[in-house]
């Protein structure tokens, strides 16, 4: 399961924004040289939702938390402790981003969300895109030219506002 590829670790400048259990996750990770791909493929989740539960975006099932047990090698009763909770979602990070590839995220809504809103209005009527019944991916594409792209899909539930 061991992956020498790129291996994200946890940002130092961040730990403070993070639950407990960020840490201990991280730590484990490294040690074993995983990646969140390998990680997920493990667990039986998506590599965003694995991510998410580790900077305490998502919240862990019994499952999840045995299983992530046994992958990383960490004391099932101190994971159950830190992941069983609900998660503080949302304060991962300072608002605009200051992380490059965050902003950039940030960046492109900034940019195009109301185009995003006018092309999403016109298909489904006033609502909004549920990011709870949601899922998301991220695949890379080689073009012919050999540049790499990065690929996010966001799926959302379309939510009609409703007349009151």
């Amino acid at each position: 399961m061991a992956d020498n590829k790129n291996i994200a670790v946890l940002d130092s400048s961040i730990v403070d924004r993070l639950p407990a259990s960020s840490s201990t996750l991280f730590a484990a990770k490294a040690s074993k040289r995983l990646t969140f791909e390998s990680i997920a493929s493990s667990l039986g989740r998506s590599e965003v939702a694995v991510a998410a539960l580790f900077y305490g975006q998502a919240q862990a099932s019994v499952e999840d938390v045995k299983k992530l047990s046994e992958i990383l090698g960490v004391d099932e009763g101190k994971l159950g402790e830190q992941l069983l909770g609900f998660p503080d979602r949302g304060r991962a990070g300072p608002m605009p981003p200051v992380e490059p590839l965050i902003y950039r995220l940030y960046e492109v809504v900034q940019n195009y969300g109301y185009a995003y809103k006018a092309i999403l209005n016109e298909k489904f009527g006033d609502g909004i895109m549920s990011a709870i019944s949601f899922s998301t991916k991220v695949d890379k594409e080689i073009d012919e030219q050999g540049n790499a792209w990065a690929i996010i899909t966001l799926r959302g539930k379309w939510l009609p506002f409703t007349r009151f």
